[in-house]
């Protein structure tokens, strides 16, 4: 679920995500090192987070790629509460990263390069692309620093993913905490103090609070703003999703030259072709295409 919280009296947005089934189902479509489904999942609040303040239909798309051991990461968010995601690793990078890290973050396994949001307003719209260098050891300070620069909007974001064991073994959970300071205006008094005031208590926030399944969001906040208020709007539900289908996969092998798809043919005389995202395997018979 992702929901807006307001504390009462403050010039402060917030928004709160709790992922369970959803994140579960994208991280175990793929074989993830642990590190690997940590970023991918840190991604995936993180698009649900900024995505769920769109006030119209459309995704919003989070991407951060380099020349470390993983290639990209990116989380597409559908504001019809659809999310999906997919991580390009590199294994024996990964592996070897991993020898000298208990859990590597953002930036050492992105390497130098850049984090991308992207929103798409469908396509009678142009896109729009806001893009800054990768900094910082977290997606979160990725994203600070991109609000900071492309939106000048003093941001705070907190990210947690963690594997937690349950009834049938264990099961992936992600959440995370979104805080922005609206700008003062003429009806307005001057909001520095009170973000001050907003940002140290959201340091008090731990990463285990976000991902315990015994706290839910209404006592989170509590603990952070009971002193002066804090309201908990109606949530949005999430669901994993993929964009693909026969009839895409279809156009897109069209696209090639005839010479290059007798290519792509199986010794059974089929041509296969796996989603990135889902892991479905599609299976085309050439004569399909022509």
């Amino acid at each position: 679920m992702i929901a807006v919280f307001q504390i009462e009296g403050w010039p402060v947005r917030g928004r709160i995500a709790r992922l369970s089934e959803v994140v579960d189902d994208i991280l175990r479509r793929h074989a993830y090192p642990e590190p690997v489904a940590n970023l991918l999942g840190e991604a995936c609040v993180l698009a649900s987070l900024v995505g769920s303040s769109l006030k119209f239909k459309g995704r919003l798309i989070v991407q951060a790629q380099g020349d470390g051991p993983v290639a990209y990461v990116v989380a597409d968010y559908d504001t019809e509460g659809l999310l999906r995601g997919y991580c390009k690793f590199d294994p024996e990078r990964v592996a070897a990263l991993q020898g000298g890290f208990s859990r590597p973050g953002a930036g050492a396994l992105l390497g130098q390069g850049v984090f991308i949001m992207t929103v798409d307003q469908g396509s009678d719209m142009d896109r729009y692309q806001g893009v800054t260098p990768i900094e910082g050891e977290t997606l979160a300070l990725c994203a600070e620093r991109y609000f900071a620069q492309s939106e000048q909007t003093p941001t705070r974001v907190r990210l947690a993913v963690a594997q937690l064991q349950t009834g049938e073994g264990f099961s992936w959970r992600a959440g995370g905490m979104l805080l922005q300071n609206v700008a003062e205006d003429d009806a307005r008094a001057p909001t520095a103090e009170v973000w001050e005031r907003a940002q140290a208590l959201f340091e008090t926030l731990g990463e285990d609070e976000l991902v315990d399944p015994t706290v839910p969001p209404q006592t989170l906040l509590w603990r952070l703003f009971h002193e002066d208020g804090v309201r908990l709007f109606q949530p949005t539900r999430l669901k994993a999703f993929c964009r693909c289908s026969q009839e895409r996969i279809m156009a897109v092998l069209k696209s090639f030259p005839q010479a290059e798809r007798a290519e792509m043919v199986e010794d059974d005389g089929h041509i296969r072709v796996t989603c990135e995202y889902c892991s479905r395997t599609y299976e085309i018979a050439p004569a399909g295409l022509d």
